[in-house]
């Protein structure tokens, strides 16, 4: 039976007559989720859409006293993004009092005993679980509805002590809009031979599977909303975030984490994981639900995403991940294709993992039961220790405003005078959004010997969050120890990343001091507003071509029909790389760019036609494929839509069309990181599994359209490894100098390299002479090919000769060292871009977004002009 589909007007006919109904009759008839969808929830191939689970949530509201459901605001595609609350209704009732107790534990600076111990006495463990963040992983939106059903009815002992202790805070969907895409997908081909297969598309519409790695930047809406309630709001004791990972290991891994742990969380947090997760694994066991297993799998250094920043924000920061089926379809799993993973390295009885599952079907109720007991397990404990877990929020933030008052780095100064100050801002209002404390100096001071002037950020390290600090401001080195290397040897790539010090990504300098600044500060607490200033001089104005933003500004001036010039040389009142508007720019226009972008027009005093070109608004197609997405390509097309570049998706039919000249259409065309394979197009053995019309791939007659479109004059850009197309396909005179080498010979997984970049070209203008590249797994590194044609190569940013490791892990610097890392090669009457690391990775890197921004823009080699 399918999904029953609630209108909205009987919805809101019920909710009315419902209303009426004293509070206890409404609650005896709220009903399961089986009546209200047909189903049980994980039944075999059904799956609730959000929007039926949008109306099973209101209903719950209407008929229980325990729910309160809060739309906070639209998602990336515009639909509702629920946060619900679940206690007693007095609890319910006394949210207010319950927030602000609990912000006196998990800051008690400036509080006294009493509101301490008040707050201990009287406040409720407030306890956060997401579901659903990977909307492929299908069960856990499913699983989510019969939590809170069980929560609206159930009155044994166990429930009413969780709800009189505990406030359960449930995000039932991190991603609405994949759920609905997901289920949209699965729906329409089940029963065919294609019934199980994941969408062709990113199941996020920018980022996909990257939506989990966002939580410290914070780009997304989605996680906007999840970060206020983890980081600000509320600052839960706990938090879960409930995946799946895939089908041939354990049933379900359960706290704690692998090793190896990343350092600077209060131990406390670390040992409640290993007290909830253990809870979790002994009631699976009693519920005789085979196959889970902890302390193995995923190691506790992994992204800042959810559930791994969470232990820094003194919150224990949870991840339940269980085996999948196919979609909602069930699988049969051999015994003999069950095996292990980290620290499991048989799939045998071990200490972690006492009962393991034999084999057999494996269905999305399997997954749900399980989800059930770890979703539950944990507030029983939260619930029973009430005061202990207070008690210990409250110590865990006080020991770490103690460790940060005599750690060796007292705080972190952002001084005022940076390369690009907008974003120098950006990064303040991303500490903000973590809840960090922030403060600035309205007047210059000099300390430990350097003088900072007004507008200089100080972040002390002499607070709660001094581990999240810690992470994101200061240098970081990824341990080499038995940890990280297998059996032979041989280095085990981190979880991700190996860094994710947001000041190196962003280009930002930051300051470490070893003792506290003593200047007058004021609080920071909100994000920095930008609006940027207009002054008109007698040849126009000037933008700052070192600033990220005015890239955002001369897109808007293009689209308004204004003309741009750029300068290739020094002049007076200006830079090369600064971009430069004529006076009969109209007022209105300017201003508003200047408003919305953040940016200053400076006035313009010389006539600058010498020391410029005129730009032309590049044409931009940027290559999309099929086979679950490219979230390279989605992140890209989210930073071009934020930095108002206008671009069109190419897919393979645009390549190949007889009848359509590539050159005629784009002035560039971006290859975002992806395998050469991917974008040809897999063995037909790896595209079967897809409905004929969702298979891609241009091919070798694509490769020759591509070809043919940069020797007409055409700019092909390529990011990471999507330079082996160039490399492989095009005859150019660079190879990839890391290609073929063991993890021993070279190595730099998620790392910040540091690079020299030659800012008289074109392709650098804007950037600082020594900036930082983000390295990944896929990255290429480059050299010339002895011979005539290397004449027509440039190495525009290039590998120092030493020290190259900023933060993460590398080996083999000698492999990189003096080498390039982007290149820009003539091809017939057009230029090959290739950009060897991730330039825009994540829309996270901003200190190197120039480098692909620059290869967007028209240059006089390229232009003619």
């Amino acid at each position: 039976m399918k999904s029953l589909r609630i209108p909205a007007m009987s919805l809101t006919l019920l909710t009315g007559f419902l209303l009426a109904l004293p509070r206890g009759s409404a609650a005896q008839l709220v009903p399961s989720p089986q009546e209200f969808f047909g189903h049980e929830m994980g039944a075999d191939r059904e799956l609730a859409r959000w929007d039926e689970l949008v109306a099973y949530y209101d209903t719950l509201a209407v008929l229980s006293d325990r729910v309160e459901v809060r739309n906070v605001g639209a998602t990336t595609l515009g639909n509702p993004f629920l946060v619900i609350f679940v206690s007693s209704p007095a609890n319910l009732a006394d949210l207010d009092e319950i927030q602000r107790m609990n912000a006196v534990l998990q800051d008690p600076r400036g509080r006294t005993q009493a509101e301490i111990l008040d707050a201990i006495e009287d406040g409720k463990v407030v306890f956060v679980q997401g579901y659903g963040l990977h909307s492929t992983e299908v069960a856990a939106s499913q699983t989510a509805a019969e939590v809170l059903y069980e929560m609206a009815t159930r009155r044994d002992p166990q429930m009413r002590e969780i709800l009189d202790n505990t406030v359960s805070i449930i995000v039932p969907s991190m991603n609405p809009d994949g759920q609905n895409i997901v289920t949209d997908w699965y729906d329409r081909w089940v029963g065919t031979e294609y019934e199980g297969v994941s969408p062709p598309e990113l199941y996020h519409h920018y980022v996909g599977h990257d939506n989990n790695r966002d939580a410290f930047m914070q780009n997304t809406v989605e996680s906007q909303y999840v970060a206020q309630i983890l980081f600000r709001d509320w600052i839960p004791q706990a938090f879960i975030d409930h995946h799946q990972m895939g089908a041939y290991t354990a049933r379900i891994y359960l706290p704690p984490y692998a090793e190896p742990i990343r350092p600077g969380a209060d131990p406390l947090v670390w040992r409640e994981m290993a007290w909830y997760g253990a809870h979790m694994a002994y009631k699976m066991d009693e519920a005789e639900l085979t196959g889970a297993i902890g302390s193995a799998i995923y190691s506790g250094w992994g992204h800042f995403g959810f559930h791994w920043i969470t232990p820094f924000h003194n919150i224990a920061g949870m991840l339940t991940e269980s085996a999948s089926a196919r979609l909602a379809t069930p699988l049969f799993v051999q015994p003999d294709q069950l095996g292990g993973s980290r620290q499991f390295p048989e799939y045998e009885a071990q200490t972690t993992f006492p009962s393991p599952w034999p084999g057999g079907w494996w269905h999305v109720r399997d997954i749900v039961e399980r989800q059930l007991v770890a979703t539950f397990a944990p507030l029983e404990m939260a619930a029973r220790n009430r005061e202990t877990v207070l008690r210990n929020a409250y110590n865990k933030a006080l020991r770490q405003i103690e460790r940060g008052r005599a750690d060796e780095v007292a705080a972190f100064l952002v001084p005022a005078d940076q390369h690009d100050v907008p974003t120098m801002r950006k990064m303040i209002s991303k500490l903000v959004a973590q809840g960090i404390t922030v403060d600035q100096s309205l007047r210059g001071f000099e300390h430990e010997g350097r003088v900072y002037g007004p507008g200089t950020y100080v972040v002390p390290m002499a607070q709660p969050k001094r581990g999240v600090i810690r992470w994101l401001l200061g240098r970081t080195y990824y341990p080499d120890n038995s940890f990280t290397r297998d059996r032979d040897g041989d280095p085990i790539r981190p979880y991700d990343m190996s860094t994710d010090n947001i000041a190196e990504f962003m280009g930002v300098d930051v300051v470490a001091v070893e003792t506290p600044v003593e200047t007058r500060l004021t609080g920071v607490y909100t994000a920095a507003e930008a609006s940027g200033t207009v002054a008109l001089g007698p040849y126009g104005y000037v933008l700052d071509g070192r600033l990220n933003d005015s890239f955002d500004a001369v897109n808007r001036l293009f689209a308004a029909g204004l003309a741009v010039r750029r300068a290739h040389s020094d002049g007076d009142g200006f830079l090369t790389g600064d971009f430069l508007v004529g006076p009969e720019a109209a007022e209105v226009v300017v201003e508003q760019a200047a408003d919305e972008a953040g940016v200053d027009f400076a006035p313009l005093s010389v006539d600058p036609v010498d020391s410029s070109y005129p730009l032309t608004p590049q044409r931009i197609g940027m290559y999309q494929r099929y086979y679950g997405g490219n979230m390279d390509e989605g992140w890209t097309r989210w930073l071009l839509e934020d930095f108002q570049f206008e671009y069109a998706t190419i897919r393979d039919a645009d390549i190949l069309d007889d009848d359509s000249d590539l050159r005629e259409r784009f002035d560039a065309i971006v290859l975002p990181a992806d395998s050469r394979q991917m974008m040809l197009g897999p063995d037909d053995g790896d595209a079967s599994d897809y409905p004929p019309e969702y298979r891609s791939g241009f091919g070798e007659a694509g490769v020759e359209a591509l070809r043919a479109f940069v020797e007409a004059g055409g700019t092909l850009v390529t990011l990471a490894q999507a330079g082996d197309l160039v490399l492989e396909e095009f005859d150019v005179p660079v190879r990839d100098a890391v290609d073929g080498l063991s993890g021993d010979e070279f190595w730099a997984p998620g790392s910040t390299l540091r690079v020299r970049v030659d800012t008289d070209d074109p392709l650098a203008y804007g950037l600082p002479q020594d900036a930082l590249a983000t390295f990944l797994a896929g990255g290429q590194v480059y050299e010339t090919v002895r011979g005539p044609e290397s004449a027509g190569v440039r190495r525009y940013v290039t590998y120092v000769d030493r020290d190259v490791l900023q933060s993460g892990w590398l080996l083999g610097e000698d492999a990189i060292a003096n080498r390039a890392a982007a290149v820009g090669i003539e091809y017939g009457l057009g230029e090959i871009v290739m950009i060897g690391f991730r330039p825009q990775h994540r829309a996270q890197t901003h200190g190197t977004f120039k480098v692909f921004f620059n290869a967007l823009i028209d240059r006089p080699e390229v232009s003619g002009s």
